[in-house]
């Protein structure tokens, strides 16, 4: 009888290795090219900060050194209390204050909001402050994938984390579901709809996006790139998701540990409702399946039978290798972290479910010092 069952888990461990490979099927990353644009775009490139002097600099230097020039430079000051402002200033950063849009709410939508009616460029480019662009070609490179969708609708871009410090290991499993949870992603890519837009990087049309109204009606939404994307999609302007691997990165939460704790909490839960049932159920399988590969160590052990261990040792290293592989294709994660991968998945457990009761029973986070009604 617990033969039959190491049999059956073993057997169902190989069908969540499957749902693996299928919810992360292909992940497109900027076209390399030697085309050149039809003309010169003129963008704005908005940056929202809030506290951002450790990771404004980086980014501001990067857009200097960039061959398609930026038209203009503006960052988005959401009431800084460091040297945000400062920077800014200091390397080329046009500088705008929220009050001065006169908004009824704060936040990242309300600064991205502020900084598009500020805007005199043809394209709008919204970058994260932690984000950066990785040589002088990747404007460019941006801008010739966007012109090949038309210079319609959105690039939205998910930047490659760049792993500095052993805690940030722990946001591996969130960055393949971040990825995964878009939908399109998936073997089916081109049957599903995307479930929203990558927030770090946003390139759009200006008319476009005063069309579909801006983050204007995304208000004080906690997934503001959520909320845009479906307001473009609503009047029938394309969204489209890739990675940003060799063109744009970024370092999630340098700040510490805690930091990296509130900002998955922040939003996890929220975005959650936006896949789609198919990928949710190959996400959940797959998550529950992380897990068997000790179910079978224990048993193999309880059992006493040392071909029964074997084979529980190969199948914990193999579960073990895809999720490195998988990983590694949303950041340059440490392939020694993954040893103890079990870890990793019962802290993104821990943390989707103290969002979950954050945003669903609590209906308030935090984020930088201010508490955001959900």
């Amino acid at each position: 009888m617990l033969q039959l069952l190491f049999m059956i888990i073993v057997a169902f461990l190989i069908v969540t290795m499957v749902c693996g490979v299928l919810m992360l099927w292909k992940i497109p990353v900027p076209r390399q090219t030697k085309e050149e644009l039809f003309e010169n775009p003129s963008i704005t490139v908005i940056i929202p900060a809030r506290n951002e002097a450790g990771r404004l600099q980086p980014l501001l230097e990067s857009l200097q050194k960039q061959s398609l020039k930026p038209k203009e430079i503006i960052v988005v000051d959401d009431e800084s209390t460091d040297r945000t402002v400062q920077i800014a200033n200091e390397f080329g950063g046009r500088v705008i204050q929220t009050h001065e849009g006169d908004l009824s709410w704060k936040g990242k939508s309300a600064a991205c909001w502020i900084g598009s009616k500020a805007a005199t460029g043809d394209w709008l480019l919204f970058l994260d402050a932690d984000t950066r662009l990785e040589h002088e070609n990747s404007l460019k490179t941006l801008a010739l994938n966007y012109q090949s969708q038309g210079a319609s609708g959105i690039l939205s871009v998910q930047p490659y984390h760049k792993v500095n410090k052993l805690y940030e290991n722990f946001s591996a499993i969130f960055n393949i579901i971040v990825i995964t949870g878009m939908n399109v992603f998936t073997v089916w890519s081109t049957r599903l709809e995307s479930a929203g837009a990558f927030g770090p990087c946003i390139l759009t049309a200006r008319k476009d996006y005063m069309d579909a109204g801006g983050h204007f009606v995304v208000g004080e939404a906690i997934m503001d790139d959520f909320e845009l994307a479906k307001a473009f999609k609503k009047i029938g302007i394309p969204v489209r998701c890739i990675s940003g691997r060799g063109v744009l990165n970024f370092q999630m939460y340098p700040e510490g540990m805690n930091s990296l704790i509130e900002g998955w909490t922040k939003n996890f839960g929220t975005a959650s409702r936006s896949t789609h049932p198919l990928v949710m159920s190959l996400i959940s399988t797959w998550i529950s399946g992380s897990f068997l590969p000790i179910a079978l160590l224990i048993l193999g052990f309880y059992i006493g039978s040392v071909s029964w261990i074997a084979i529980a040792c190969i199948c914990y290293v193999g579960f073990m290798i895809q999720v490195y592989l998988m990983a590694r294709r949303t950041g340059n994660f440490r392939f020694y972290v993954f040893i103890i991968y079990p870890i990793l998945f019962f802290f993104f457990i821990g943390i989707f479910s103290w969002s979950l009761v954050r945003t669903k029973v609590f209906r308030t986070v935090t984020w930088k010092g201010r508490k955001i009604n959900v």
